[in-house]
């Protein structure tokens, strides 16, 4: 999903210079409702500076999947921000950090048969009609593949950042960025619908593999189909 061009450190910067010298402060109890989620993360500068951007935009949940633990070097690029590492929380696997979440937003580069994708301001929109109480995971996946189908498969949403057609896709700290400050310039705003709120993640998934289990019972659904659509 994700290229890391020589330097996105200027740029990164140059952002979060412009969110300091707003001068807006953050309502926490708002964006408690997130976790942002970094899959099978590559570059240990890359998980810094996402925690630097999330200390920004006054996010505080981090959890990486399949990740070996805090490099020193995510330590130099989480500039007043290394709390955030120190707090986040390592999963084997995506389904254990998805799994108390009631939403999921997963970030792709590009479309996929079958996936429906999102802009980033519809994905935002789309936050704001459901409660503050929700737990919604902002999902991002590997800076060279970015994420698999099977992890798409996860999430309850696909958004893509607009970008110039020149550049296939962002680094992963500028992508991370960009969606952070986006819902952070949103703050304040009042949902513009209330929804239930759905089950988590776990449950759904759960209650999927029933349904499946019944159609397949029924022979309305063949395993190897089943296998294909979904991988459960």
């Amino acid at each position: 999903m994700i290229t890391i061009p020589a330097s996105p450190f200027p740029l990164i910067l140059f952002i979060m210079c412009e969110m300091n010298s707003s001068g807006k402060a953050g309502h926490r109890d708002w964006k408690e409702r997130f976790a942002i989620v970094l899959v099978r993360p590559e570059n240990p500068e890359n998980v810094g500076l996402v925690a630097r951007s999330m200390k920004n935009t006054g996010f505080e949940e981090l959890r990486l999947v399949q990740a070996e633990g805090i490099d020193p070097k995510s330590r130099k690029t989480a500039v007043h921000a290394r709390d955030i590492l120190e707090r986040a929380r390592l999963y084997p696997n995506l389904d254990a950090a998805v799994g108390d979440l009631h939403l999921v937003f997963a970030a792709t580069s590009k479309r996929r048969k079958n996936f429906p994708v999102i802009s980033l301001k519809e994905a935002v929109e789309e936050m704001l009609r459901y409660s503050p109480a929700m737990r919604i995971g902002l999902l991002f996946g590997n800076e060279r593949t970015g994420l698999t189908t099977k992890e798409l498969r996860s999430s309850n949403y696909r958004f893509m950042i607009p970008q110039a057609g020149k550049q296939p896709s962002y680094n992963l700290a500028a992508a991370a960025l960009l969606t952070l400050f986006h819902i952070f310039s949103h703050e304040g705003v009042k949902e513009v619908e209330a929804r239930e709120k759905p089950l988590p993640r776990k449950a759904q998934e759960e209650c999927i593999r029933l349904i499946l289990d019944k159609l397949e019972k029924r022979k309305f659904l063949h395993e190897t189909n089943r296998r294909h659509m979904t991988d459960m």
